[in-house]
């Protein structure tokens, strides 16, 4: 039987009219969400946009050379020529900030998703028994008990320093802490009523592991690991300050403070700028991770 021209024309076009409302509730669903994030996490937000504009593409915000030298503007300091100052050879030290940036979020980068895989890997084993849960809680117990930047520091004295070996001492450093986190997350999980109601159905153990804990357990996670970036780079800073961090001429932000501590009574701009813009990208991944962290725990 053939469909009437008019009725498939009053069919299509309630089928686009209904396209266009779904299209029209998602953009108003997301309009909504957007005028809801606090002001604070705008600011932060932008901030990290910034912070990924001067890791992907340097050039579009500091066209200059990070490495040229000019021994007639040695150690000027912040001025409509040279915004953030320059260092001992007369480098730009805003060119050096900003493309030192992609090493920065490389280490920080890099060392959160160790800190989490390693913390994932060790919670995940407290699931498979008793006995291994045990022995798996006395080694995060133990590796918990001794500092961040201590664990790291034996990481790094051992394998020498340079950007992938100061990434894997910060996460290790960091670790303990999370599969803490991470255990008591995924044994919620695990003791829930929808666990206990695929146990009684008979669905296999690993089934239950991948399709019900580890998803409910470690959505939270998506904030934690933005607000590690920022904390790692910390981390990796400071290591960098005691002079086991990234080698010159390296303009790993790390780097510009460990060759900028020399010249602190002289030319302080050359910790202060680095140290704020430190501090800037923590702040920034802290608001923003929070905020995913809440929403994806069913808060704010």
């Amino acid at each position: 039987m053939t469909t009437p021209p008019a009725h498939a024309e009053a069919v299509a076009g309630i089928a686009r009219s209904d396209r266009t409302g779904s299209s029209a509730a998602s953009a108003s669903r997301a309009r909504r969400a957007a005028a809801a994030l606090p002001p604070h996490v705008w600011v932060a937000g932008a901030g990290l946009a910034v912070f990924a504009v001067a890791a992907v593409s340097p050039g579009v915000l500091a066209p200059g050379d990070p490495g040229e030298i000019d021994l007639a503007a040695t150690l000027s300091g912040p001025s409509l020529q040279h915004w953030f100052g320059t260092d001992e050879l007369g480098r730009d030290l805003y060119t050096r900030v900003v493309h030192g940036t992609r090493d920065s979020l490389a280490v920080g980068l890099g060392a959160a998703a160790v800190s989490l895989i390693l913390a994932l890997a060790l919670a995940s084993l407290t699931l498979t028994g008793h006995a291994v849960a045990v022995v798996v809680d006395r080694i995060i117990e133990v590796l918990f008990a001794f500092p961040t930047l201590l664990l790291a520091l034996l990481v790094v004295g051992m394998f020498g320093p340079s950007p992938t070996t100061l990434a894997v001492a910060v996460g290790i450093g960091s670790a303990p802490g999370y599969a803490r986190m991470i255990r008591a997350q995924l044994h919620a999980a695990a003791d829930s009523g929808y666990v206990e109601a695929a146990t009684v159905l008979g669905h296999p153990r690993t089934r239950i592991l991948m399709q019900h804990v580890l998803p409910n357990a470690l959505r939270p996670l998506v904030g934690v690991f933005t607000m590690s970036i920022g904390q790692s780079i910390v981390w990796a800073s400071s290591l960098a300050f005691l002079g086991l961090g990234v080698a010159p001429p390296s303009p790993e932000w790390g780097a510009l403070l460990d060759a900028g501590r020399t010249y602190l009574t002289a030319a302080g701009w050359l910790v202060v700028v680095p140290g704020l813009v430190i501090v800037a990208l923590s702040l920034s991944t802290t608001a923003v991770g929070a905020h995913l962290r809440d929403r994806l725990e069913g808060g704010r």
